[in-house]
């Protein structure tokens, strides 16, 4: 086994059961109730092991945003290159119905987990100072960390819900006193934040302790705040080029690189490699692994039930959720001779598992096919291949005029042949939160704001390049007069596809409206301006003192 993976952070029960303990924070359920929660006393903390834990706990919040139903949800759907597929209760989260209220379990649950893990960062950073028997630089780097955490909290409630609640000290008893700090308080302790903790983090590409914040992950998400805020309220054209340093650090000085082949980022087994800047850890131990990573579920289309086919671990458990839209197959990865993203992106075949002679399902070219073990079944060549031409297939052909809500490409990236049986939810593979090809996008974006077009250019080809099949780099390189901002967005799209960034990219770029009223169906006829901030949980409004008044819901819900 990969000597960093023994050494992986880990995200213990005793942790987890630690930010339950000490997070009375003002956003949880049942927030007066004061119930005995573990057998970690209030002191715990205090001790260099209990820092340790407290700031392991904190970390495993992040598991409430990557990976989960929940995060892709907030983040995939109701974007321009994914709409729903035929399965799952939260469709409404891509049509943007009123079923999308302040009651919604999902905004519930990432709101009160967030403020979990918030809340814990306070304790560990106000209580650090008073614990003994530690190095002084080792209390600096978990402070350092508890900073990170809790800015990238905030900075997803901010991009999410607007002005909410600012809390910087830790909360140990119940408090109904709360309100919504501007978005320009709340984005200004985030860069603080970061900005006070990128001195005292590791200054190196990875951990010594696999997945804790390192300084060019620190740098990476500062970068990518400035450049969100420039286009908030609270922003200003001078926010791109204070991201421009930050980011080219994260490319030149930490010995980060590009992969080869661009298939090879997100290749099972491969989640350690040198392109990762930062990831959220999941195990195999069902004792430390809390739900799971689970996104290898939800982009799968319905395979397993085709002829010659029968769910397994390698092609994985297709939940439907997540349709390529047309706009995302034809246009954003329209050309596929110089650039590998789609076939590397996409499944295009299936092999049988399931020999035998069936009667065809969604192939009209034959009637029966027949096959052995590992002949291919199923064919998505991703353009309309004639009909004469399926014809003299073995295997059925699904080409884009037959996809359907059940029917569709898959994404790869996040398949995960390692799970125990082919029923198993939580799968165990690291989350990548931060690699180097978005920290290039990010450059590539901050140099085009400020007008420098050839230095954007030459960065985004940097991307390009690698991207390309092999002796087709030429090719791919677009000149100065192509970089313009609809590209960067579709690049963006092809370079990041199902890695929880397109929602909170349009929302950011101040398009998302349009872009799903032109490119999604499903989206398009309800979705209205006051749907680039998501709803307030109700019961946070409930347990405010002054409810309403001094809570208000974000307008439209």
């Amino acid at each position: 086994m990969n000597k960093q993976l023994i050494n992986n952070i880990k995200y213990g029960a005793k942790a987890c059961f630690l930010a339950l303990s000490i997070s009375m924070a003002i956003s949880c359920d049942g927030l007066l109730e004061e119930d005995v929660i573990s057998q970690i006393g209030n002191n715990y903390l205090n001790t260099p092991k209990g820092l340790n834990d407290g700031i392991n706990a904190a970390y495993s919040t992040m598991r409430s945003w990557y990976g989960t139903e929940r995060g892709n949800n907030f983040s995939i759907f109701g974007t321009d290159i994914y709409t729903n597929g035929s399965d799952g209760s939260w469709k409404f989260m891509n049509t943007y119905t009123n079923q999308f209220d302040s009651q919604n379990g999902h905004v519930r649950e990432l709101w009160d987990e967030l403020y979990r893990g918030i809340n814990t960062c306070n304790a560990v950073i106000e209580r650090a100072e008073n614990v003994t028997g530690i190095s002084s630089d080792l209390r600096a780097q978990r402070v350092a960390e508890a900073k990170f955490i809790r800015a990238h909290h905030y900075f997803l409630l901010v991009q999410l819900f607007g002005p909410v609640d600012l809390q910087l000290s830790e909360t140990k008893v119940p408090t109904k006193e709360v309100s919504r700090a501007p978005i320009s308080e709340v984005y200004a302790s985030i860069i603080q934040d970061l900005q006070e903790a990128i001195p005292n983090l590791e200054a190196k590409a990875k951990s010594n302790d696999y997945g804790r914040a390192t300084r060019p992950a620190a740098e990476h998400l500062l970068g990518r705040v400035y450049i969100t805020r420039a286009t908030s309220p609270a922003g200003s054209a001078a926010d791109y080029a204070s991201a421009e340093p930050l980011l080219k650090n994260v490319i030149n000085n930490y010995g980060l690189r590009l992969l080869p082949d661009f298939g090879d980022v997100h290749r099972f087994g491969n989640e350690i490699n040198d392109e990762v800047i930062w990831s959220v850890q999941y195990t195999r131990d069902p004792l430390t692994n809390g739900g799971g990573n689970n996104a290898h579920v939800f982009f799968l289309m319905e395979y397993d039930i085709q002829p010659g086919m029968i769910r397994d671990t390698q092609n994985g458990r297709p939940f439907k959720r997540y349709k390529p839209t047309t706009y995302c197959l034809e246009t954003v990865f329209g050309e596929r001779v110089n650039d590998s993203r789609y076939k590397k992106s996409f499944v295009d075949h299936f092999l049988a598992n399931r020999p035998g002679t069936y009667n065809t399902t969604f192939d009209p070219t034959k009637q029966k096919v027949t096959f052995a073990q590992g002949d291919t079944t199923i064919y998505l060549p991703g353009f309309e291949m004639p009909l004469d031409e399926q014809a003299k297939t073995p295997y059925q052909v699904l080409t884009p005029s037959r996809y359907t809500e059940k029917l569709y490409p898959s994404l790869n990236k996040h398949l995960d042949p390692g799970r125990v049986d082919r029923t198993q939810f939580q799968g165990g593979r690291d989350y990548i939160a931060m690699r180097l090809a978005d920290t290039y996008l990010l450059l590539g974006e901050a140099q085009f704001r400020q007008g420098k077009i050839s230095e954007a250019t030459e960065t985004i080809n940097a991307v390009r390049r690698r991207a390309a099949f092999p002796g087709k780099e030429n090719q791919m390189e677009i000149s100065p007069s192509e970089m313009t901002f609809e590209f960067l967005t579709e690049e963006r799209a092809r370079e990041l596809i199902g890695e929880q960034t397109r929602w909170l990219d349009l929302k950011r770029w101040g398009i998302l409206v349009e872009r799903v009223k032109a490119f999604n169906p499903q989206g398009a006829p309800n979705i209205q301006d006051f749907h680039t901030l998501r709803p307030i949980p109700q019961n946070q409004i409930d347990r405010a003192e002054g409810g309403a008044s001094a809570f208000p819901q974000n307008p439209g819900y």
